[in-house]
């Protein structure tokens, strides 16, 4: 392939030197093969290019989708989560200046070849530790796997005891503590999502620039946007398969079904995580294989072969246009592109529109960043949803609203020819309307379950404080019950307890999800006369307003994804255009490396910190210390949860709004004598030395309004 390309190249090198009495009919023919070379290439490697985009979004997506899982399957608390999830932008922080400065003039296709499979190898490595660290284990009362033995959940008495359970007690001590190593395992997950950062790096700037370079430019953004659009894609599969994966038990194929004594809903269930990875892992390999075939350079297009047709972007350059474009067909020393990058650092940041643009999306991405990573803890621990349905729900509805955004946004800039102060403004207006929108979700929570001991007393009333001495009461005094279980049951009476034992049951009957506790003390206080003091295994469900506040969530929830997608590709384009164009790989670079290092490394880390705070019950670990948290206190857990993502919201949108006071403030008097003939006039503007850079880039060709798509 790579070679047909360059005889095409070198054809077209011939025929333009021919002479001028040759016939016309033998250009004619040249310039159209040329042609059609340019287009099937740039074509392919659009297709090419957006297939990595959706495998590298499905695992990505998959990632967020497992969060819970692997907080409980590692038992780990939500800010430790929250590091695994940023080792991912750490990744790109290692190699992303390099490799979009230095990428950019080096063969573009085999180097994102190369990050396509070190990003299978790091999905591939989070997905190990499953066959390595043994079956998973939960908090469970001793009788309910063995119907054949009945011990009262209450043990008033060390003697009642059977002497496997005692033996069975003394292993969690020895045997399981040597296994306890176990439990540091994580450290795998975060090593292989590190990988996958470092993998994904060269897609984005590379893949992005390569089809700005070489399509025309009434396609380049539209080409631009199909491979966003198709990125979406990649999350609703992601979620998708994290939900069909988070129905099926963890060790699934390795245990027997019938014993598992927990449900979907359960605080303490973990679905088959591992599984989505070495799907995940797999396509990337897939994806690695067509860029292996491109070549280095595609032939450019008639639009872009003449110096004086830059795009848009020329206008908003406040530096003089002094440095020559270097051709890609010129072997470029290493030496020579470093002494380039102090200078091109200097005029990416004295850039005052994209400083400021830089800042304001910094800051909105801690918002989204840590909204998207919790936003299924969210909704489990908030609704009392499983992960298979919250995953459903977010990979069904919240995604598909949120690619109808962006290509809503490029659709809006197309028909109405927005130019770069008009895209800047659709931009703040969705943020704006879209941050306004989530202030409602405050009201649309469910309140806390009724937990004894935890949430409310043991007589039913509403709890006053939530530490873990409440658990015990005068209703299962005479009980040896360990406070630092979670094995929750449901009281006749509608209430939740902690476990069988400090509900102070004396008999039970059936086994597993069957069975059913009677004469339980601390049932029998709180409930009424005419109902008898029995539980049945798992905790109660929530509130019967719950449901309906559940899809209230929804519809604003889809409301307001695709309001704030609007503004995607409007931001996109603004960032792209106020740029010089020699800049524009190595200005994606530095905005991608801004993005992961100060909002998705720390987004999910104090999101996560923040959210352990509103904890009321930990989990346990088998030779003791904290495990992954089991309930949360739900209201102050939205007040946080939704409380940082409208503060950070609204500080990104005043910035905004300084990006747009300077664009209309230096470039709007001398760009908006546009003649009324749909875009096709030429743009009058005066020679400022110290805003513009020379007036050959400003004459613009016909279509200029469409390549705004």
């Amino acid at each position: 392939m790579e070679n047909s390309t360059k005889e095409n190249a070198q054809l077209f090198s011939k025929t333009i030197i021919l002479p001028i009495d040759r016939s016309s009919s033998k250009s004619e023919s040249s310039a159209s093969k040329e042609k059609q070379t340019c287009c099937g290439g740039i074509k392919i490697f659009l297709g090419a290019l957006s297939f990595v985009y959706f495998a590298k979004a499905l695992s990505g997506s998959y990632l967020k989708s497992t969060i819970t899982q692997i907080e409980r399957r590692f038992d780990i608390p939500s800010s430790l989560v929250g590091v695994i999830d940023g080792s991912f932008e750490i990744g790109n922080l290692l190699i992303i200046i390099l490799v979009s400065y230095f990428g950019a003039k080096l063969h573009r296709p085999k180097i994102i070849g190369v990050g396509c499979l070190i990003m299978s190898a790091g999905t591939f490595l989070i997905a190990m530790p499953q066959f390595f660290m043994g079956r998973y284990r939960y908090e469970i009362f001793s009788s309910s796997t063995n119907s054949t033995v009945s011990i009262s959940p209450c043990l008033q008495d060390k003697n009642q005891i059977p002497l496997s359970v005692l033996e069975r007690s003394q292993a969690k001590i020895n045997a399981g503590c040597e296994k306890e190593v176990g439990s540091s395992m994580w450290i795998y997950v975060l090593l292989g999502n590190l990988l996958r950062g470092i993998g994904e790096t060269p897609i984005q700037p590379l893949g992005i620039t390569y089809i700005d370079d070489y399509a025309s430019e009434e396609s380049a953004a539209f080409y631009i946007g199909c491979v966003q659009t198709v990125a979406i894609i990649g999350p609703i599969f992601g979620f998708l398969l994290g939900s069909l994966c988070a129905k099926l038990y963890v060790d699934i194929g390795f245990v027997d079904l019938d014993s598992i004594t927990i449900t979907h809903n359960d605080a303490r269930w973990v679905g088959a995580w591992w599984l989505g990875y070495l799907i995940a892992g797999v396509l990337s390999v897939l994806a690695a294989i067509p860029f292996w075939f491109l070549p280095k350079h595609l032939p450019r297009p008639e639009s872009r072969k003449d110096s004086s047709t830059f795009s848009e972007q020329s206008k908003f350059i406040t530096e003089d246009n002094r440095e020559h474009h270097r051709s890609y067909e010129q072997q470029v020393k290493i030496l020579e592109m470093a002494k380039d990058f102090l200078p091109s650092v200097k005029n990416l940041f004295g850039n005052p529109v994209y400083f400021l643009y830089l800042c304001a999306s910094i800051i909105q991405f801690n918002s989204l960043i840590g909204m998207v990573t919790y936003k299924p803890k969210y909704i489990e621990q908030q609704y009392g949803q499983s992960s298979s349905k919250t995953n459903f729900v977010i990979g069904l509805i919240n995604i598909p609203a949120v690619a109808f955004g962006i290509f809503s946004g490029g659709l809006i800039m197309k028909k109405f020819r927005i130019n770069v102060l008009g895209a800047a403004k659709l931009s703040l207006g969705s943020s704006f309307f879209g941050y306004l929108l989530l202030l409602s979700l405050f009201a649309m929570g469910c309140e806390n379950s009724d937990v004894a001991g935890l949430t409310v007393s043991y007589e039913g009333t509403k709890q006053v404080s939530s530490y873990e001495e409440t658990l015990f009461s005068e209703c299962n005094s005479g009980c040896i019950c360990s406070k630092n279980e979670w094995d929750p049951i449901c009281g006749e009476n509608g209430i939740t307890y902690v476990s069988a034992c400090l509900a102070g049951c004396k008999t039970s009957n059936g086994s597993g999800k069957t069975s059913v506790f009677y004469n339980c003390s601390c049932v029998g206080i709180a409930a009424s006369p005419s109902k008898s003091s029995s539980a049945v295994m798992g905790a109660c469900q929530k509130g019967n307003e719950c449901p309906k506040m559940f899809l209230y969530f929804l519809v604003i929830s889809v409301i307001t994804s695709y309001t704030l997608s609007i503004g995607g590709t409007p931001g996109y384009i603004l960032l792209l255009r106020c740029i010089k164009p020699q800049l524009k790989s190595f200005a994606l670079g530095i905005y991608t490396l801004a993005i992961r290092v100060l909002a998705g490394v720390p987004a999910p880390v104090y999101f996560g910190v923040s959210l352990d705070t509103t904890c009321l019950k930990w989990g346990s670990k088998r030779c003791g210390g904290r495990g992954a948290c089991r309930l949360y206190d739900s209201n102050a857990f939205r007040y946080i949860y939704l409380g940082l993502t409208v503060v950070l919201g609204t500080l990104s949108v005043f910035l905004s709004i300084a990006v747009l006071f300077i664009l209309k403030k230096r470039y709007v008097p001398q760009d908006e004598n546009i003649t009324a003939n749909g875009g096709r006039g030429m743009v009058s503007v005066q020679n400022r030395k110290d805003n513009f850079v020379n007036n050959d880039y400003l004459i613009q060709t016909t279509y200029w309004a469409e390549k705004e798509t």
